[in-house]
Order: structure tokens, then C-alpha cells, then sequence
């Protein structure tokens, strides 16, 4: 049940860090992001994610992160044309376990608490433990050196199956980047699926909570004509290897309400029906029936 709990409940900030999106809607389909179908928790907080540069502030996408697993939820963005340099060095939000009177915009780790967010030492032994830090805006989406240093925050990491991240998770979002690169706009949401009361592995205090999957939806915006994708993984296809499967942003839809245990519209910008859904009808609403602990770790409140 406590899934579900800390998505819902809302409230107000005029931080980076807080309740809303109203700094960075720019990187939402028409300004509109992605709508769940119950108030989320106390717990979900809307980051728009920015660096200070010569000391203005510079936004690159925008992340909902749920800090009782310490990983986001998902993370939003507009493609940009491929930058495949990269850097490893992960910054936190200081704003997260500091309040409003902290930096507004990622910084280094200094002396942060992380008692609202993964740190660096949630993730030591990690990678014995199978798990990298897998970015949902990956360096392969960004268009310039800020932008991809931007992703390299843990607030846009969880920890992801590593033979699954550096081959067949990359494979996809490479194969995403070339589909995009054509459209006059594209724009992308990447979330994760955690597993139940499963956390990486650490001897100090198992926090930062495993990906069951990851899921990607795109729409292309080409000579105002919509064109819609989804994308999970890892799945498993008839030999039993890990796959990223290909479905319709509709039946992604379906399928996030099931393991959400609420049903999402992720991108309620686009008028239904709409190519980039793949439908040509409304749908009915879908039944839950996943994990009421995600449903109440979303929501706050047990599932009934």
C-alpha cells in the first residue's frame, strides 16, 4: 500500500523544489504535464531542474521525485540533437533536504543530509549488486555541454539493471534519438516502476529503492502532426533474453495504471483521440489491480 500513498496529496512553493511545475512547463507537450488520476503525496515533489550559469539561472527539463525512494518517478523533457560526451560526477538537490532557503539549483553533495534524496553512498556496492545509475533524461537526448551535465543528477538516476542499462537501454535510447532527430519537435517522459520493498542492497540503511522497469513516451510534433511511441523495459521476450518492448502511448497508459495503481494521461496536452496516442477512440478507464504498496507510496492514502 505505501506505493500508492506517496504519489497523491498536493501543496505550494515558489522554489525550484516544491509543488508545481510553473518554472519549467516549457518542457512538458503544450505546457501541460503528465495527470494522474488522484492528488499526489506530500511525499512527490516537482523539481525543475536548473544550473546557475555566471549566475543566472538556466532550466533543462523538469523531474517529479518521490523522496520516500529516493528515485523520481519520471523526468520530462524536449529532445535535442545528440551530445555523447559525458561526465561522472553526480550533484543533489539541495533544496530537498534544505528547504527554500537552500540553493535553489543542484549543487555538489557537501554536507547534505539526503534525508529526502539518494546520495552517492545509497549506491556503494551498487554494481556488485547488479545496479547502475541509470538516467532517465539521458546524455544521448541532450544538445549542448550544460544540458548534459544537467542529467547528472541523482534526482534523474535510479538504480537499473546494469547489463540491461548498458546494452539494451542504451541501444533504445540511441535508436529514440535517431527516430526524433527528424521532427520538428519532440518531446519525451521517461519514468521507472519500482519493485515491491526492494532496495539496493547497503549495510548502513537500504533506502534508494530497484527499478522493476523503465518506460518512455515520445511524441514527434512534424508539420503539426502528432506521432506518439511508448517504450518499456526490461521485458522478456519467447527465449527468455531482455527486451525493450515497443507499445502505443495508450496501451503504456493501460499498463502504468495497472502497476501504478492509478491511471496516468501523459501527455494531456494533445487533444484525444490523436495519432500520438495511437487510438482513434476515447478509452475506458483501466482497473487496478498492481501494487497497493506503490499505489499508497503515489497517493498517501490505502487503496480501498
Amino acid at each position: 500500500m505505501k506505493l500508492l500513498m506517496f504519489l497523491l496529496l498536493p501543496c505550494l512553493s515558489l522554489s525550484e523544489v516544491g509543488d508545481n511545475f510553473n518554472n519549467c512547463s516549457q518542457f512538458f507537450l503544450n505546457g501541460v504535464h503528465p495527470h494522474f488520476s488522484k492528488p499526489l503525496s506530500p511525499s512527490i515533489k516537482h523539481i525543475c531542474q536548473c544550473l546557475k550559469v555566471n549566475g543566472k539561472v538556466e532550466y533543462f527539463y523538469a523531474t517529479l521525485y518521490n523522496t520516500a525512494w529516493a528515485i523520481p518517478v519520471y523526468s520530462a523533457y524536449e529532445f535535442g540533437t545528440p551530445s555523447p560526451v559525458r561526465k561522472d560526477y553526480w550533484y543533489i538537490e539541495p533544496q530537498l533536504d534544505g528547504g527554500n532557503n537552500a540553493e535553489p539549483c543542484m549543487g555538489t553533495q557537501g554536507e547534505a543530509t539526503g534525508a529526502n534524496q539518494a546520495l552517492n553512498r545509497d549506491y556503494v556496492g551498487s554494481v556488485e549488486s547488479g545496479y547502475d545509475k541509470g538516467h532517465l533524461y539521458p546524455v544521448y537526448h541532450t544538445n549542448n555541454s550544460l544540458s548534459m551535465q544537467a542529467t547528472s543528477t541523482l534526482t534523474n538516476a535510479a538504480p537499473q539493471n546494469s547489463s540491461f542499462n548498458r546494452i539494451e537501454w542504451k541501444e533504445h535510447e540511441r535508436n529514440v534519438s535517431n527516430i526524433l532527430k527528424v521532427c520538428d519537435q519532440a518531446y519525451v517522459v521517461t519514468g521507472v516502476v519500482p519493485k515491491d520493498e526492494e532496495y539496493i542492497p547497503n549495510n548502513n540503511n537500504p533506502r534508494v529503492r530497484v527499478s522493476k522497469y523503465y518506460w518512455t513516451a515520445t511524441c514527434c510534433v512534424k508539420n503539426n502532426v502528432f506521432t506518439g511511441q511508448g517504450y518499456y523495459g526490461p521485458d522478456i521476450d519467447n527465449n527468455g533474453v531482455n527486451i525493450v518492448r515497443e507499445l502505443s502511448i495508450t496501451e503504456l497508459q493501460d499498463k502504468l495504471a495497472i502497476d501504478y495503481n492509478l491511471n496516468i494521461t501523459i501527455f494531456p496536452g494533445v487533444p484525444r483521440p490523436s495519432d500520438c496516442y495511437g487510438d482513434k477512440v476515447s478509452l475506458s478507464p483501466v482497473s487496478w489491480n498492481g501494487s497497493a504498496d506503490i499505489y499508497l507510496s503515489l497517493t498517501g492514502v490505502g487503496k480501498s
